[in-house]
């Protein structure tokens, strides 16, 4: 039993298959869908769960599998975040390796970390075989909280650590040991996407998005190396579990990290007016939602998206950060027949959460994906995050 964004399971199911054993695997359901085929076709349980809810709530994947395996007769939980077997699996073989491929010259050990078990394991034996000359660089998704981002959601898979911002105590992994790291490079989701495109078109090396960030950071700090300087990173998975995702253009066109060969593009539709979105906390109250919408000064939308309450000033927001939709005249409705209805929730008034178009999309492209009107606006990407609203009738 395990809960995990996908590699660790099917390295489990691929024992359980062999030795006869039942396997469950509690996954994401933002995991890419190749992941999940494949721990199909080894015959593991898989159990969907959503990726983006509160580190307390029963559906959270780690609470989810731990409740899972103590209800199961016989059942073990592998626990990667927390069985010191992780880290120890590294010290004892990847750092060797390491350095024995290397012939001990390695200056720089660039990772990611998702449970953090490796890097933290590698780093351990590197630092104590060298006398501490090696030293380790931390690659992290921008948005991360390992490397001091605001944990919002990101696009790469299998590395950092999100945050929602509904958690009371953020719990880190316990394999992983933060005094491992000397300094971090965080990398934001467009440059390791594209570093895992270059790879597979420049280098013939089809590898996954944890990947591409590691990558992405050791080719920044083989930038500023000097001559006997060697840097060596950790690509950890297979480019094959995400061909629907990073390699997939129709994906990356329409959140906004590629553009389309031809145009008009979204973007030459909208014009060049400044960027931003106009938004509503979920958890603000109604009243307070309106008079903070009236102090803004100039046109609001009659349809504002709900977001998670994490940045009240932000520029753009997450896809997963946007939660639904309000009517500015429902709210001032229901505040009319009932005053008290203004100390309530914007949640409770939501409605769909809003439809997407990337950027470089093509205008006509987007709108026959789209389909008919539903009155609500549609909401710009740029790299997979929300950055202004539009009208449908803009891109007409």
């Amino acid at each position: 039993m395990e809960g995990t964004s996908g590699n660790t399971g099917m390295g489990l199911a691929m024992v359980a298959a062999r030795r006869g054993y039942r396997c469950i695997v509690v996954v994401p359901d933002r995991t890419a869908r190749e992941k999940i085929a494949l721990l199909r076709a080894y015959a593991a349980e898989v159990v969907l769960t959503p990726g983006t809810v509160p580190r307390e709530d029963p559906r959270h994947v780690i609470m989810l599998a731990q409740r899972i395996a103590a209800e199961t007769p016989g059942g073990w939980l592998a626990d990667q975040y927390g069985n010191p077997a992780n880290p120890r699996a590294h010290e004892r073989t990847t750092g060797p390796e390491i350095w024995a491929q290397t012939g001990g010259r390695i200056t720089h050990f660039v990772a990611g970390a998702g449970t953090g078990g490796t890097i933290t394991g590698t780093s351990r034996y590197l630092r104590e075989v060298s006398d501490g000359r090696v030293t380790v660089v931390g690659a992290d998704p921008e948005t991360s909280v390992y490397a001091g981002g605001d944990g919002s959601p990101y696009y790469v898979e299998a590395v950092g650590h999100y945050l929602h911002p509904q958690t009371t105590q953020d719990v880190w992994p316990q394999v992983y040991d933060t005094t491992a790291v000397d300094r971090f490079e965080r990398i934001p989701d467009r440059e390791s996407l594209l570093t895992v495109r270059r790879l597979a078109r420049e280098e013939g090396l089809l590898v996954g998005g944890s990947a591409g960030t590691a990558i992405a950071a050791a080719l920044r700090v083989a930038a500023t190396a000097g001559p006997d300087d060697v840097v060596v990173a950790i690509a950890p998975d297979s480019g094959r579990a995400y061909l629907s995702k990073y390699f997939d253009d129709d994906w990356l066109t329409q959140l906004g990290f590629l553009d389309a060969p031809d145009g008009p593009r979204v973007r030459d539709r909208v014009g060049a007016g400044p960027d931003g979105l106009v938004v509503v906390p979920a958890t603000d109250p109604v009243g307070t939602a309106l008079a903070g919408l009236a102090a803004r000064g100039g046109p609001v939308p009659a349809v504002v998206p709900v977001v998670q309450p994490r940045r009240t000033d932000a520029a753009s927001w997450s896809v997963a950060d946007i939660v639904g939709s309000v009517r500015l005249a429902a709210l001032r409705d229901a505040v009319a027949a009932d005053p008290a209805a203004a100390q309530g929730p914007v949640a409770e008034h939501m409605g769909p959460v809003p439809a997407t178009v990337g950027a470089g999309e093509t205008a006509a492209a987007a709108l026959a994906r789209l389909g008919p009107a539903d009155g609500h606006p549609l909401l710009v990407l740029v790299d997979g995050r929300a950055v202004r609203a539009l009208d449908r009738a803009d891109l007409a």
